[in-house]
């Protein structure tokens, strides 16, 4: 079913009131406040979109991850758009916060259409722009990279998983979060070759997922393995592999791969998980190839969260990757 942008993509449920001077992430980045799409695109050369999706009710754990993108954005303030681990100003980097999916009361099915849609609609839209998607729960995952397949469809996709789970639980019961991976490799979206998934730890995933994982052909880093090598060599050794068979890695963030002292704010959270600072050198990382195009930043459940920990968590991912983005630009330009 085809749709006008408008009708998948709704104002941002929350912007900052604009200011002259660029001091905070909220006076930086720029949040559409009216329909006309087309004067938007055509304003400027948007380097990145940021689009909200504020879906739970297909997670499995009880979750308010649906919370997520109006929290996200609320937590701006708090954060200058400036690296000072790398004397890095992102200012030059223009960014679009174009809103969230419209979202059904109950179905998922049609959320996950209205999904795709959007995303194909955007890279129409803002061709050249960085699409990054702020949820919701994992389940977007699978319908935001059928979009991006509609409309790119000659590219063969790989995934670049962070994660405390498989996410490859059979689809009997629907799409889920739980469900995001197996959903993609049994639609062929994408192979499950092209699929590397890095945090894995404990006790949270079966011996029948794992089992799943190698009959088809996932590579998989537990995150015991990837400590000792280092997240970002652990990365770059990823990289190295998915670029010689495809055209374009998503990057796909759960924010429950983080340890529950990280990350109390998810709607699955576990002991013995990342740290922070794994995270970021993982994301830094990351940013820099050509090959991601596109990413997202998900399982945010801000009612679950003490002291805004995972939502700044999670602001903090992707002002991390920004800067990561902003070098890349950088280069490029030279």
């Amino acid at each position: 079913m085809k749709h006008q942008i408008s009708e998948v993509i709704e104002l941002p449920a929350f912007h900052w009131r604009e200011t002259d001077a660029v001091e905070r992430v909220s006076d930086w980045i720029f949040s559409r406040k009216n329909e006309d799409w087309m004067s938007i695109s055509q304003a400027q050369n948007w380097d990145v979109t940021l689009l909200g999706v504020p879906l739970s009710r297909s997670s499995i754990s009880a979750s308010a991850a649906s919370e997520h993108p109006e929290a996200f954005r609320r937590m701006w303030k708090y954060f200058v758009p400036y690296h000072v681990d790398y004397n890095l100003d992102l200012t030059p980097l223009r960014v679009v916060d174009v809103g969230d999916v419209i979202q059904h009361t109950t179905d998922i099915g049609i959320n996950h259409q209205r999904i795709e849609e959007a995303m194909m609609l955007l890279r129409k839209q803002f061709p050249q722009a960085f699409p990054i998607t702020i949820g919701g729960d994992h389940s977007i995952t699978a319908p935001l990279v059928k979009g991006w397949k509609r409309a790119h469809p000659g590219e063969r996709v790989g995934i670049l998983q962070l994660d405390t789970h498989f996410d490859l639980r059979p689809l009997t019961s629907g799409p889920s979060n739980g469900t995001v991976i197996r959903n993609l490799i049994e639609s062929q979206t994408i192979k499950g070759s092209d699929v590397w998934n890095i945090g894995l730890h404990g006790f949270y995933n079966t011996k029948s997922l794992r089992d799943y994982a190698q009959l088809k052909g996932v590579h998989y880093v537990a995150l015991r393995e990837a400590r000792i090598a280092g997240m970002a060599e652990t990365i770059l050794r990823a990289y190295k592999q998915m670029a010689q068979e495809v055209d374009t890695i998503y990057l796909t963030v759960d924010m429950d791969v983080l340890d529950i002292a990280y990350a109390p704010g998810v709607a699955a959270a576990t002991v013995g998980g990342m740290r922070t600072d794994e995270l970021f050198s993982a994301i830094y990382e990351a940013s820099q190839y050509p090959l991601v195009k596109a990413m997202d930043i998900v399982c945010v459940d801000p009612r679950k969260d003490v002291a805004e920990m995972t939502v700044r968590a999670a602001v903090h991912t992707m002002m991390t990757f920004l800067s990561g983005f902003c070098m890349r630009k950088r280069q490029e330009i030279l």
